[in-house]
């Protein structure tokens, strides 16, 4: 059932929405109407389409697929999987931005990476992400430092108020990061995009996600395929990825499907291809030699 939602006017003018599609965002203030009290939902492209896209069929759940797949690249949306084997996810600043009276008990799983119990062994811990796109904070440059030296930044998201803006750069880009704040600093409001330290989804900047194989798998094409197809394909490569597939044999796998042009679920078994495929033995070359019977390899005497 939807629900009343607040949107910010700072949501507007937020840089870790503008780095995604106008669609992406579309989505995500959806989801801001679907998700429960505690910002949580099924993370299934199909029962989203049905419910924000449901009157313009055109956005097919593999587009809301390939919707969802930058809103957890950016740190807006985590994705995590439930005691139950499905899949689920929560908007990451959801207690930053959404006030509720008298909201209820979810009835979905919590997200083992921001909603570990206090005291628990690595509650609130995530892996190590790059810095969100546009994050929108207070406090100086020293101050955070100060405050990651001291534990203080790997708290889980919500936990601190945020202070005055610290630029850093990335990517050229100017961006503002988030920091404590300061005893004599009122409060601010924080764009809907930004993302506490320690709360993002986002892969680790060392590691390959889903997205970036299939931008390299599409600028190696001559024609930029369909999106069904690229949407299809991300879904396949998240798989892999999840199973802790070598990202340099999903490229392997992906050279094969765009030399092939064959159905995206064939990925797997073009993974397993690269894997495993046995070395090609060495070619044995022998020396020409005058046949022994020079009648029976010729027909007639020379």
């Amino acid at each position: 059932m939807a629900r009343i939602r607040t949107i910010k006017p700072e949501a507007f003018v937020s840089e870790s929405l503008a780095v995604v599609t106008l669609t992406a965002e579309r989505t995500f203030f959806g989801l801001l109407t679907q998700t429960d009290d505690q910002g949580r939902h099924r993370d299934h492209a199909a029962i989203i389409a049905g419910q924000l896209w449901v009157l313009r069929p055109e956005h097919t759940p593999a587009d809301v697929e390939a919707d969802l797949a930058p809103l957890a690249d950016a740190g807006l949306i985590c994705r995590y999987k439930g005691p139950d084997d499905k899949r689920y996810m929560h908007v990451v600043t959801w207690k930053q931005h959404q006030k509720i009276n008298r909201p209820s008990k979810s009835r979905l799983p919590a997200c083992p990476h921001h909603d570990a119990p206090a005291g628990a062994a690595g509650a609130g811990s995530t892996e190590p992400a790059p810095l969100p796109h546009g994050t929108v904070g207070e406090g100086s440059r020293r101050e955070q430092e100060s405050a990651v030296n001291s534990g203080d930044a790997n708290e889980s998201a919500g936990h601190k108020a945020f202070t005055v803006p610290s630029v850093k750069a990335h990517g050229g880009l100017p961006e503002l990061s988030v920091s404590p704040q300061g005893p004599d600093l009122g409060p601010r409001i924080m764009d809907l995009g930004s993302t506490p330290s320690g709360g993002s989804s986002a892969p680790a900047p060392d590691t390959v996600s889903a997205n970036q194989l299939i931008a390299e798998y599409a600028s190696a094409c001559t024609h930029r395929p369909p999106s069904d197809v690229l949407g299809h394909l991300g879904r396949e490569v998240r798989k892999l990825l999840d199973e802790g597939i070598d990202p340099a044999h999903i490229r392997a796998g992906l050279e094969r499907h765009r030399a092939k042009g064959l159905h995206p679920s064939t990925l797997p078994s073009l993974v397993h291809e690269a894997m495993n495929a046995a070395p090609a033995g060495p070619v044995v070359h022998r020396a020409w030699t005058n046949p022994a019977d020079v009648a029976a390899a010729y027909g007639d005497p020379l």
